[in-house]
């Protein structure tokens, strides 16, 4: 509770505070609004614009309804799923490699060898390219990504983060590229493991290399051969001459330097018309997707967006209603001691307690603010906005532990806690001598506590040594609770 809200804030990547927000608003637009009225207050004294209010609302309404966590094991489940499809492009690899070539008992069909190689590699890259002129095609490997990740996910409203991750994508033309960087990303990886695997086993098997054909005359085959081998050539990949090609019909016998230069010219047109041109697409494909995502905004006058500008950036303050002029009546303002502390000093209020509590209680120090009991709904939200403007350091929130505790109660103690480096909430039971219903309205106290984030060690029985506590004037900072 001690993490204030502007560290949380600026933590937060753009795009997480985005889809953070659109998981929220989806949820309220399936399910109904959801009680907001401390979010709200804290988002319009920290936020500047409406934007901003937008964010920090969703910021904090996804942590107290956990929908943060479900993203974030939504995420984890999404680089399982790539960390798995990589692993299975490099078996890909692996297995197509070893397929092409076989095992070196029969000569190798060079014509089937590259097809075997490079015919799915290529019209799937085909299609990408032509996804640009028309729709889908190109990125099916994204697309499976998406899709294995709703299936492994698991947990409530697990189908929000998806779906709105596709909503904020598409904002911004940002899927097409993402799904891209995906794809490309994976056949690279299946075209390394791949030209890995040819070299190893070229490099440890004696393979000898044919072409055969019925149709095509040898003339054909030698330009083949020698249009595809041009540019490998120029990179430095070695190209069988016209003559070897020739005779490698598998009807003549070849000097085993020919072998040598057709597992070159094999591996060369692997590289240049498989790997490169997928290296390249994928970092295009990365660097326009960080671009898109960065150039990402939220749309303000959407469902569920539109409605709140009321609330999160108001017009006018309401002051209420005068009562109606009457003969005699003059307003007369009501000069009232407001509690005043300086920011970072130790405080101490009471929540509803009892008549018979005496206020302040003994041993109060006078370096610590009293900031008196808070019974009604408005001494609530002065509080609360006074500490926001003005957050203590030490704060220490007396609760009567004889009553039982309700939700009200719970969420300003979270509240007000949320405010504070160092929060500590005391169980008082007046006269000390517990019995069995105030010892279980303890325990209930103490489990509800525990269940809006307060540690064992900030829940305290004894009043006198919690002042004590109190008065502590050494300047340390509690640790951040998660």
């Amino acid at each position: 509770m001690s993490e204030t809200p502007q560290a949380h804030h600026a933590a937060r990547p753009r795009f997480g505070q985005l889809w953070l927000a659109e998981s929220l608003r989806l949820r309220e637009t399936l399910w109904g609004p959801l009680e907001d009225t401390s979010e709200v207050r804290r988002a319009r004294s920290e936020g500047r614009s409406f934007t901003e209010r937008l964010i920090l609302r969703a910021q904090y309404l996804a942590k107290r309804e956990k929908l943060d966590q479900l993203i974030t094991r939504w995420s984890g489940a999404s680089r399982l799923t790539l960390a798995g499809m990589a692993l299975i492009a490099i078996f890909a690899g692996i297995a197509a490699a070893l397929g092409a070539l076989g095992d070196g008992t029969r000569p190798v069909n060079v014509n089937l060898a590259l097809a075997a190689l490079l015919g799915l590699n290529t019209l799937t890259f085909v299609l990408w390219l032509l996804s640009f002129f028309i729709s889908g095609g190109g990125s099916w490997l994204g697309e499976c990504w998406l899709w294995l990740t709703r299936k492994l996910a698991r947990g409530p409203d697990v189908a929000l983060a998806p779906r709105a991750l596709v909503e904020v994508l598409g904002r911004n033309s940002a899927m097409r590229w993402l799904f891209g960087t995906i794809s490309h990303g994976l056949w690279t990886i299946a075209l390394s493991a791949m030209l890995l695997t040819m070299a190893t086993i070229l490099a440890t098997r004696r393979y000898s290399f044919n072409w055969e054909t019925t149709l095509l005359s040898p003339d054909a085959f030698v330009t083949l051969t020698t249009v595809l081998g041009w540019l490998p050539s120029k990179l430095g990949f070695a190209m069988p001459a016209e003559d070897i090609i020739r005779v490698s019909d598998g009807l003549q016998a070849l000097p085993p330097t020919a072998y040598a230069y057709w597992s070159s010219w094999l591996i060369g047109c692997v590289v240049v018309y498989g790997l490169v041109p997928r290296v390249i697409a994928m970092f295009v494909s990365g660097l326009m997707a960080r671009r898109k995502l960065a150039a990402i905004t939220l749309d303000p006058s959407l469902p569920g967006y539109a409605e709140l500008r009321d609330r999160l950036e108001p017009f006018s303050e309401h002051t209420g209603i005068d009562s109606p002029s009457t003969p005699g009546f003059q307003a007369h303002v009501i000069h009232q001691e407001q509690p005043v502390h300086r920011p970072g000093q130790s405080v101490l209020v009471g929540i509803e307690l009892a008549p018979d509590m005496v206020w302040p209680p003994p041993g109060f120090p006078g370096h610590v603010a009293d900031l008196g009991i808070i019974d009604s709904r408005q001494q609530r939200k002065t509080l609360l906005e006074h500490l926001q403007a003005c957050p203590p350091g030490r704060l220490l929130m007396v609760c009567d532990a004889r009553q039982t505790p309700d939700r009200g109660t719970i969420a300003l103690l979270a509240d007000l806690g949320s405010l504070s480096d160092m929060p500590q909430v005391v169980l008082y039971t007046g006269s000390g001598q517990s019995n069995p219903t105030e010892t279980a309205r303890v325990g209930m106290w103490r489990q509800r506590l525990a269940a809006a984030d307060f540690q064992p060690e900030q829940i305290q029985n004894d009043l006198r040594s919690a002042i004590e506590w109190l008065s502590d004037t050494t300047p340390v900072r509690q640790e951040p609770r998660p």
